[in-house]
C-alpha cells in the first residue's frame, strides 16, 4: 500500500527469508565463522544458539551454499522424534537404504556406519544439521551423541550441529548431558543488533528495496526508538519498520517520528510494550487506521473515469507457470465497484444469516471461476479436460489451516438447515474470520458460524506448469525442473542452478529449506503446495485487496 508512496519497489521489511535482503552484521560473521571452524574441523559437535527472530535462518542459508561439493548433509528439520524416527530420518536424508520392514537402532546405525565408511573412502564429508534441537529429548541427544563414536582411527565420520533456541544451552548444561557438552568444539550465541547495527539493518533493505537516503525518512531518534521497543532482534526490527511506515502513509507524513513507531509497537506487540502507555495510544491508533482507508479511496475516486488497470489474477501465468512475470489479458475500467474493499460496506461479525453466505453450486463455481481467471468458464470446469489449463483441485480437510495456507480464494461444500447442498466461496481468510461473497457483496462472517455448515470438503483453481503431471522427485526428469532451479538460482543470486531437467539431490535440499520457510510440508518433493508457493513469489496472482476488489464488481455486474 505505501510503496509508491515512499519511492519503494517492494516491501522492504516483509519477515519472510529472501536472499537479496540478506544483512550480515559482524556478529552474523562471527556466527558463520564459528560454524564453518568447527565444520572443518574433522568432527564433534557444532553450537548455534540465539532468540526467535536473530537470524539464525539466514546463518543456516548462508553455511549451506559455503560447504564444499564434496559434503553430504543431511537436514532435520522437525526433531520432535524418537530416537528410532531421528535415526531413520537421518538416513532417508543421506539416501541410505535399509530394510524398512525390521527397523531398530542397530539396523539405522549399521546402515549409517557403512554409508560414513564409504564417504570417507571416497574423500566425502558428511554433516547432519539438526534445526530447533531444543526440543530433542534427553534420550534422543544421547543417540545423537553416540553418532560422534563413529570414526576412523584419524578422524570423527559424522559433523553435528545442533541449532536451536537459548533454552538448548541450559538443556546441554544440565550432568545427564555432559558427555555431549564436553563434544562441542564449536559454539555461538547469536545476539541482537545493536543501536548502531539495527540503523544499517534498516538502511540496508530500504536500499534493496530501491530507496536512496534511507536518514530521511528514519531519523536517528526514529532509529533510535525502533532499537529499544524491538530490543534489536531483526524480525521485530521488520514487523515494527513495516506498521510505522503504514501509519506514516495513512497520516501523509514524509518521515517517521518516535511517537508513531510507539503507537505502531502496540499494535505490532499488544499492550505490553515497555515505556508506551497503551491506553495513550488507542485513539492515535484508530485515526491512523481509518486514515489509512480513506487515503486509499481517495486514490483510486480521484483517477479519471477513462483509466484501465490491468490485473493479473490467478491462474493466467504464462505456460510454465514461473517462467517470467505474470501477465493478464484482462482490461477493467475503474468504477465505484473498483474502490478497495476497506472503504465498501461490510456487514461485520455476527450480522450476516447463512441465507446470504449459502449459495447454490452453480453460482458459486462461477464466481470461483471468474476469480481465479478471464477465460470463459467451460462447462464442467473441474473435468480432467481441462486439468492441461486452469486445474480444479477438490479435497477434504478438518481444520481450517490447509486452506488458510492456499492464499487464494476457495468454494467450501456446506449443507443448508434443510439438509441441501450449498456452497460457501470465501475470498479470503483472516485470523477468526473469513471474507466471503455473498449476493449482496463481500462479507466478513466468523469462521464459527461457518464451521456450522461446512462438510470438510473445498475446491480452488491453480495454473499449473505446462505438461506437469504430478509431484517430482530426485531421479525424475522434466522440463518444469530447469524452470524451478532457475528460479531457485534466481531468489539465492547464484550463477547457476542445482539441476537442468534431471531432479538432483541438491534441488532437493533446496526445496526442504523453502518448504520449511513456507512452513510447507517438508519431503523435498516439486509438488503441488511448493509450485503453488513459489507463483504466488513471481506475483501470478491477485493481492488481497485487489481480490477483494474483484469480488466486489462481480456482485456489481450480476
Amino acid at each position: 500500500m505505501y510503496h509508491q508512496y515512499f519511492g519503494l519497489t517492494e516491501s522492504p521489511f516483509s519477515i519472510s527469508v529472501n536472499p537479496r535482503y540478506l544483512f550480515m552484521s559482524p556478529r552474523h560473521r562471527d556466527a558463520l565463522a564459528h560454524l564453518l571452524y568447527g565444520v572443518g574441523n574433522g568432527g564433534g559437535f557444532v553450537l548455534l544458539t540465539g532468540e526467535v527472530g536473530t537470524g539464525k535462518t539466514t546463518i543456516n542459508r548462508c553455511l549451506i551454499e559455503q560447504l564444499p561439493d564434496t559434503t553430504d548433509l543431511a537436514i532435520v528439520l522437525n526433531p520432535a522424534l524418537s530416537a528410532v524416527e531421528l535415526l531413520a530420518t537421518v538416513c532417508d536424508e543421506f539416501a541410505i537404504k535399509y530394510s524398512r520392514r525390521k527397523v531398530s537402532l542397530k539396523i539405522l546405525t549399521d546402515a549409517l556406519h557403512t554409508f560414513l565408511l564409504d564417504n570417507h573412502a571416497a574423500a566425502r564429508q558428511s554433516v547432519l544439521m539438526i534445526d530447533e534441537a531444543q526440543h530433542l529429548d534427553f534420550d534422543v541427544l544421547e543417540q545423537i551423541r553416540l553418532l560422534t563414536n563413529l570414526e576412523t582411527d584419524d578422524e570423527k565420520l559424522l559433523q553435528i550441529i545442533l541449532i536451536g533456541q537459548p533454552e538448548l544451552t541450559e538443556k546441554l548444561g544440565r550432568p545427564e548431558l555432559r558427555q555431549l557438552n564436553q563434544r562441542i568444539t564449536a559454539r555461538y550465541d547469536l545476539g541482537p543488533l545493536s543501536g548502531a547495527e539495527t540503523g544499517s539493518y534498516i538502511r540496508h533493505r530500504l536500499e534493496v528495496a530501491g530507496l536512496r537516503g534511507a536518514d530521511g525518512l528514519f531519523p536517528a531518534s526514529v532509529v533510535r526508538e525502533i532499537h529499544r521497543l524491538s530490543a534489536g532482534i531483526p524480525r521485530q526490527i521488520n514487523l515494527l519498520c513495516d506498521r510505522s511506515l503504514l501509519g506514516a502513509y495513512g497520516r501523509q507524513q514524509a518521515r517517521l517520528t518516535p511517537a508513531l513507531v510507539r503507537s505502531a509497537a502496540i499494535e505490532v506487540f499488544g499492550g505490553q510494550v515497555h515505556g508506551v502507555n497503551s491506553r495513550r495510544w488507542i485513539v492515535a491508533l484508530a485515526v491512523v487506521v481509518v486514515t489509512s482507508a480513506i487515503v486509499a479511496a481517495g486514490v483510486w475516486i480521484a483517477e479519471p473515469a477513462g483509466l484501465v488497470a490491468s490485473t493479473a489474477p490467478a491462474g493466467t501465468a504464462s505456460p510454465n507457470a514461473l517462467d517470467g512475470p505474470a501477465t493478464s489479458s484482462v482490461s477493467t475500467a475503474v468504477s465505484p465497484a473498483m474502490v478497495p474493499i476497506a472503504t465498501a460496506p461490510v456487514r461485520t461479525e455476527g450480522e450476516v444469516p447463512g441465507s446470504l453466505f449459502l449459495l447454490s453450486p452453480e453460482q458459486s463455481a462461477l464466481w470461483l471461476w471468474q476469480l481465479s481467471s478471464d477465460a470463459p468458464q467451460p462447462p464442467l470446469p473441474c473435468s480432467p479436460a481441462h486439468s492441461a489449463t486452469l486445474r480444479c483441485e477438490q479435497a477434504q480437510a478438518q481444520v481450517w489451516e490447509p486452506l488458510m495456507t492456499l492464499n487464494r480464494p476457495v468454494a467450501l461444500t456446506m449443507q443448508t438447515a434443510d439438509k441441501f447442498t450449498a456452497e460457501t466461496l470465501v475470498v479470503s481468510f483472516e485470523s477468526r474470520s473469513a471474507r466471503v461473497l455473498t449476493a449482496e457483496g463481500v462479507a466478513r462472517v466468523p469462521l464459527v458460524d461457518l464451521a456450522r455448515h461446512w462438510m470438510g470438503g473445498y475446491r480452488y483453481f491453480w495454473q499449473a506448469p505446462e505438461a506437469w503431471q504430478g509431484a517430482l522427485r530426485v531421479g525424475d526428469s522434466a522440463p518444469i525442473i530447469t524452470v524451478v532451479a532457475n528460479r531457485f538460482a534466481a531468489l539465492d543470486q547464484q550463477a547457476s542452478s542445482l539441476a537442468d531437467e534431471l531432479f538432483t539431490e541438491a534441488l532437493a535440499q533446496r526445496i526442504r529449506l523453502f518448504q520449511a520457510e513456507e512452513k510447507l510440508l517438508i519431503n523435498g518433493l516439486l509438488d503441488r503446495p511448493t509450485l503453488m508457493r513459489l507463483q504466488e513469489g513471481r506475483r501470478n496472482s491477485l493481492s488481497k485487496d485487489e481480490l477483494l476488489n474483484r469480488a466486489e464488481s462481480l456482485v456489481e455486474a450480476r
